[in-house]
């Protein structure tokens, strides 16, 4: 659904994108207007970007129907549910193109948004253009073009809990052929959720748990060398460093865990796209380039506790290139392009066993009496993962009357890796009768896993164009959905506490007569790595109806759509029994998603506009069966039933000298229920959140006087499992900001 809102005073104010022949050039892959499209879309402006104060793409969720991304963890935990599809780790189930550049990690997916022209979001798979993982959809974020826009841009903005924020944006067209973009922002908040047990660290201060701070710059270059030849260049950097990890046992209301948390993200982009357009044919290439480096530090028990922590780092590299060639001879439009990628990602992720770790989670396993050698110890993981892929992609586009065809194809390869390098070294003494054995634990593993697949992913739409409403139409869209297989490293911790246990009841073999030996335990499980380890792609089909009408010379703007998704091998995170503290991704046997949407906008006159979205689906697992009990008919878990949105705006011009128009905007969001578990035992309730927004208009200055979850309504965002004990994250409290803008 297209999201105009009304006009902007200042005519160098950013308008919301309803146009037309810039977007042309921005959206490559895609049609003019989304709305002509065979698709489930949403699209955003900038100024509705504005007064909904959305500063980064989880913002966005509730807004759009049945898509939702929790706010939980940090800025690494970018999970994404749509339409019933997602998963909490590794792959995400929607991709991200920033100014057509893909963001291959969802670790680097959460950004503060600044001068964004406007995001789309795409629901339904975007697999045949844009392959892995779009499974789920696809999000587009344009940031704004020197070419369109010259001037500058001020933003300072300060809210609840110590927040604020500040940006500056300078646009210049030194040529007029040449342009140049400078934006650079930065973020900072105390956070709202103190860490009770840090008071015996810091006894005259409780410390909060999710502070954070992020700095980000981006320059963009816009060259026309010849009439019909269009060079645009994005260089970004980002450097985010947070607390994060608010995590409170169930039922206590407090969040209480004694050792570190934090989360620290340096990241940079190069994006080169260059496009060659002749009278009925088109060139682009587009070429990215990232580098990731992030640091995890948490409690990974997350109580008062010393049981253990863990602390990740990670350092990737990846490249895209992308050959896109359009054409059309009178109804015909073809695309046909060729896709390449290389992701090289190098993790080290040791685990610090403590006194109560080794106390709880090791000895009381062993049947019989052990000494430790020492109050603490490493398992020390160290992974290589490279990953590439390669793809040839065509649709074609046939116009007959008021029909239109469309047929597409991508033939996929990817080829998935991981060399891992495993260390250990301690000791304990086991005590038999009045004699002690010795045992030492030294484990020094390293390998390699690969794994491949090559996919064809087709595409089918017919698009049928309302001759009595202008700018209508209705659709049915069959497409295949894919998201790739990987590595799962959360569980090399475990493995290895396995490997370990193993080594030492070996060790203590070699000490006593053969016969004792037979006699005494194993304890280690025979876990493999690879079937702990590796997870297998998932796929979907997703069969599509829906429509896309406006009404009264576009003042009613309506998107309706109905989907039924038949999902095999789903991926899940998934936490296993005992006193096991990774997260394993698993795949399930099949699933299936059905579900319905509704969007509209309304300007029953210049000065009203109103929105209202929905989004109901119901997806439960048709054969799922983990070994030891079947959660057939069961909900997925994760995936709201509900989203709601709805928003009311009033514009009043005032003859004032000190301020010429206010704006006053209420909206509400709803999303649930939720269910944590494949049980479908523990769940979050339907909640709603109330907002609102005041806005005084100055000729190029305007002030914003705002508020989030007005009514402070109690929800939880998150919910997990680590060594028997329940945990949860309370969703933001009521927040109130402020926010002065200034365009020139």
């Amino acid at each position: 659904m297209l999201l105009p809102t009304m006009a902007l005073a200042n005519e160098n104010e950013v308008p919301d994108t309803l146009a037309l022949s810039e977007v042309s050039v921005t959206a490559i892959k895609q049609a003019e207007r989304l709305q002509t499209e065979p698709v489930a879309s949403t699209t955003v402006g900038a100024n509705a970007i504005e007064r909904l104060n959305i500063t980064d793409v989880k913002q966005v969720s509730e807004f759009v129907p049945n898509f939702f991304i929790p706010a939980y963890g940090s800025r690494m935990t970018s999970s994404i549910y749509i339409r019933g599809l997602g998963a909490r780790i590794d792959q995400p189930a929607m991709g991200l193109n920033v100014d057509n550049i893909p963001v291959l990690n969802k670790n680097d997916y959460d950004f503060d948004f600044f001068n964004i022209e406007r995001l789309e979001v795409i629901r339904g798979p975007q697999s045949t253009l844009y392959g892995r993982n779009t499974m789920g959809g696809l999000i587009n974020v344009y940031t704004l073009s020197p070419m369109h826009y010259q001037g500058m841009r001020l933003l300072l903005e300060a809210a609840s809990f110590g927040s604020w924020r500040a940006a500056m944006g300078l646009y210049h067209k030194f040529r007029p052929n040449f342009a140049l973009g400078l934006d650079i922002n930065a973020y900072s908040t105390r956070g709202q959720t103190y860490n009770l047990a840090t008071k015996s660290i810091f006894p005259n201060q409780k410390r909060r748990a999710d502070q954070a701070e992020q700095y980000a710059g981006k320059l963009k270059l816009a060259w026309l060398p010849k009439e019909n030849v269009t060079v645009d260049n994005v260089l970004s950097f980002s450097y985010n460093r947070q607390g994060g990890y608010p995590y409170e046992l169930m039922g206590s209301g407090e969040v209480n865990y004694n050792d570190t948390c934090y989360y620290n993200r340096t990241s940079a982009s190069e994006g080169l796209t260059v496009q060659w357009r002749a009278d009925d044919f088109t060139f682009s290439s587009i070429t990215g380039l990232r580098l990731l480096n992030d640091e995890m530090e948490i409690d990974n028990d997350f109580t008062p506790q010393s049981y253990f922590t863990l602390n990740q780092k990670i350092r990737e590299y990846s490249a895209t290139q992308d050959f896109i060639f359009r054409g059309n001879k009178g109804g015909y439009n073809w695309m046909a392009g060729a896709f390449g990628f290389v992701q090289h990602t190098r993790m080290s992720a040791p685990v610090h066993f403590l006194k109560d770790g080794i106390d709880n989670l090791i000895l009381t396993q062993i049947p019989m009496p052990m000494t430790w050698d020492s109050e603490h110890f490493y398992l020390y993981d160290e992974f290589v993962l490279p990953n590439w892929g390669a793809a040839l992609y065509h649709q074609s586009e046939y116009t007959l009357g008021d029909w239109t065809f469309t047929a597409g194809l991508r033939l996929d390869y990817e080829e998935s890796g991981m060399f891992y390098d495993l260390d250990t070294s301690t000791g304990a003494s086991m005590h038999m009768g009045q004699r002690a054995l010795h045992l030492s634990g030294d484990v020094h593993e390293h390998d390699h896993l690969k794994q491949h697949w090559l996919e064809l992913l087709p595409k089918f739409a017919v698009t049928y164009r309302i001759p009595s409403m202008e700018n209508s139409n209705v659709y049915v869209n069959v497409s295949k959905g894919y998201k790739a297989g990987g590595y799962n490293t959360q569980m090399f911790s475990t493995i290895l506490q396995d490997k370990l246990m193993e080594a030492m009841m070996e060790s203590a073999k070699t000490m006593v007569p053969p016969n004792v030996a037979q006699m005494m335990p194993s304890l280690g499980s025979g876990l493999s790595v690879d079937e702990i380890a590796s997870y297998k792609p998932e796929y979907s089909w997703n069969y599509e109806v829906g429509g896309h009408f406006s009404c009264y010379g576009g003042r009613i703007l309506t998107d309706l759509t109905a989907f039924y998704i038949d999902i095999r091998d789903q991926q899940l995170t998934v936490f296993p029994d005992g006193s096991i503290t990774g997260r394993m991704m698993t795949n399930a046997g099949r699933s299936r998603s059905v579900g319905a949407e509704a969007a509209i906008t309304a300007y029953p006159t210049d000065r009203w506009t109103a929105r209202a979205s929905y989004g109901y689906t119901n997806a439960r697992f048709l054969r799922y069966d983990d070994g030891g009990v079947s959660y057939k008919g069961k909900t997925v878990p994760y995936a709201p039933a509900h989203t709601a949105f709805a928003s009311l705006q009033y514009s009043q011009p005032l003859p004032m000298w000190w301020f010429n128009r206010i704006d006053i905007e209420v909206n509400g969001r709803g999303v649930g229920p939720i269910y944590w578990n494949e049980e479908n035992t523990l769940r979050q309730n339907f909640y709603g959140l109330l907002g609102a927004s005041v806005r005084l208009q100055l000729q190029k200055v305007s002030l914003d006087f705002w508020a989030e979850n007005i009514l402070n309504q109690r929800f939880n965002t998150f919910y997990f499992r680590s060594i028997k004990n329940d945990f949860v994250q309370r969703g933001t409290r009521r927040t109130i900001g402020l926010t002065l803008r200034y365009v020139m």
